[in-house]
């Protein structure tokens, strides 16, 4: 992928518009809906069977997280597998190579269990024995995406108040008016890698504005819009297929503050709706507007290897 937009492909859902890269957006169904993109519409029956069987998944990973909080002691290798350094396997050869100290004393005996009250170090550091937990929100319009407020706003905190027994916070930040993916997480080496720039997380926006947008502001964007921070580089930029024109499916990575809104404000439009369908791969298909769900284990070990 260039900055270029010589030779560009200018195709979109059948319409002229301007786009880069070789994907396009499909409608807001394709996030939402699930299988309804493919032309069947599940009965009432099969949304019940899925929603209890999805009930029963969550309660599941949510009671194992509860058992391991009440627990007096803890082995070890798992103590700092949940820190989230390492695996088991992995915190096995750590210890047994003599890196890791409890309360002052280096230990190397396989299977040591460790209180809650002990003071773990590894390589320096302290670490402590939460076990990372996941959360994707939908997030509605009117939270703020940040762990309290000193103007007392609803936040996102509010609505994943009985998602984990540990402290979780928001992975980057979606505006107050902003709605859809949010990751939420107690996994500190997860977050930083998310949010630092040198990773570009790749996001997806489904955009409303308040007239049709121009090919020719749309090339004008593609080609980048100059802001305070510099020139804002967009991936994709297309019209959605079967909706007016001033719905816009755009893919961005960079992660300055409100910068849809200001890109969309430097051409003349004011943004009306601003939706995010994809967070690092990861959608709010299934996930009703306000609700969440804790991630899985492939999802898990999916951000893990990006």
């Amino acid at each position: 992928m260039t900055n270029s937009s010589e030779g560009r492909e200018r195709k979109t859902f059948g319409k002229s518009a301007t786009k880069r890269g070789g994907k396009s957006f499909d409608t807001r169904d394709k996030y939402e809906r699930g299988s309804l993109k493919y032309g069947r519409r599940p009965s009432a029956g099969d949304d019940k069977r899925d929603d209890k069987a999805k009930s029963f998944v969550q309660k599941r990973r949510l009671n194992k997280i509860d058992k391991d909080v009440h627990k007096d002691t803890i082995r070890l290798n798992k103590y700092i597998a949940n820190s989230g350094i390492c695996s088991r396997r992995e915190a096995d050869e750590l210890i047994t190579q003599g890196l890791v100290e409890v309360n002052g004393v280096v230990v190397t005996e396989m299977g040591y269990q460790v209180q809650k009250t002990d003071k773990v170090v590894f390589d320096g550091q302290g670490i402590t024995p939460e076990k990372p937990v996941y959360v994707l929100l939908n997030k509605p319009k009117g939270y703020i995406s940040t762990t309290k407020d000193d103007k007392a706003r609803k936040t996102v905190m509010d609505l994943v108040a009985n998602a984990s027994p540990y402290r979780l916070f928001p992975v980057g930040r979606l505006d107050r008016s902003t709605t859809g993916v949010i990751l939420l997480t107690n996994d500190g080496h997860m977050t930083k890698k998310l949010t630092h720039p040198s990773f570009d997380a790749k996001k997806i926006y489904h955009v409303t504005l308040d007239k049709k947008l121009t090919h020719e502001d749309m090339k004008l964007i593609v080609e980048g819009i100059r802001l305070d921070e510099g020139v804002a580089v967009v991936d994709q930029i297309s019209f959605i297929e079967g909706k007016p024109k001033n719905e816009i499916g755009i893919e961005i990575h960079i992660g300055w503050n409100r910068v849809i809104r200001r890109i969309f404000q430097r051409l003349g439009y004011e943004v009306e709706a601003l939706d995010r369908v994809m967070f690092s791969g990861l959608t709010k298909k299934n996930i009703k507007r306000g609700h969440w769900r804790i991630l899985t284990e492939l999802e898990v070990n999916n951000l893990k290897m990006l």
